[in-house]
């Protein structure tokens, strides 16, 4: 079964540098995004230091949806999904593995990139820290619930308007104390306690998400 699930990881991988610009898309979208609140708000350099963060956290989460339609649809469409069930992976650690290949090819890019986007809008020194920790366990949850969402609208019509509205309520707390973490160094608040409830959530998601993207796409499959 591990070689099965390692094969599958490499078979992902593969497949994500085929499809190369998807990555690039995102980090695009990303920059663009975070880059629109100094021209709609104004350059003064105090104000963009304090929406930083969460102008950060909102770029971040919207282009992580992105590559979130192709994650189960190409499988689904080509028979690929059948047969990957039929060899006896257990659906949660397919589950896993897409999440992994998610947040290998969106999510790290993005904790990457989000370093020079946070000091083209002014975000204080003391806040680095903290919201690349937080982008580190909020982007690997976000993949667990974007995966889930994505297996949840395999072969749906309108599948790409449905999985927005699934996750993005779910990514509500993963946003909302991912923004204090890295604000907690203007508003004088402690940082650990909202870094500690990320990694929760993360814990959380990586038990549960895995489950219910695979019991998902096994249902699809049937």
């Amino acid at each position: 079964m591990m070689t099965i699930a390692v094969r599958l990881l490499a078979r992902e991988m593969r497949l994500s540098f085929r499809h190369g610009a998807d990555s690039l898309a995102v980090l695009l979208f990303f920059v663009l995004a975070a880059s629109l609140f100094p021209l709609g708000i104004g350059p003064a350099p105090a104000l963009l230091g304090k929406i930083a963060p969460g102008a950060i956290w909102i770029a971040a989460l919207l282009a992580a949806l992105l590559p979130l339609d192709r994650l189960f649809g190409a499988d689904y469409e080509d028979g690929s999904l059948d047969q990957l069930l039929l060899q006896g992976l257990p659906p949660g650690l397919l589950g896993l593995i897409k999440a992994a290949s998610h947040w290998l090819f969106a999510g790290l890019p993005l904790v990457i990139v989000a370093m020079p986007v946070a000091l083209m809008l002014n975000l204080p020194t003391a806040a680095l820290v903290p919201l690349e920790l937080g982008l580190v366990l909020g982007s690997m949850t976000l993949s667990l619930l974007g995966t889930t969402g994505a297996a949840l609208v395999i072969g749906a019509r309108r599948g790409g308007v449905l999985l927005p509205l699934i996750v993005l309520p779910l990514a509500t707390p993963v946003l909302i104390f991912g923004t204090a973490a890295a604000g907690a160094a203007e508003t004088g608040v402690a940082e650990k306690p909202a870094l500690l409830l990320l990694g929760a959530f993360l814990c959380l998601a990586v038990i549960l998400c895995p489950l219910a993207a695979g019991a998902a796409a096994k249902a699809a499959a049937e």
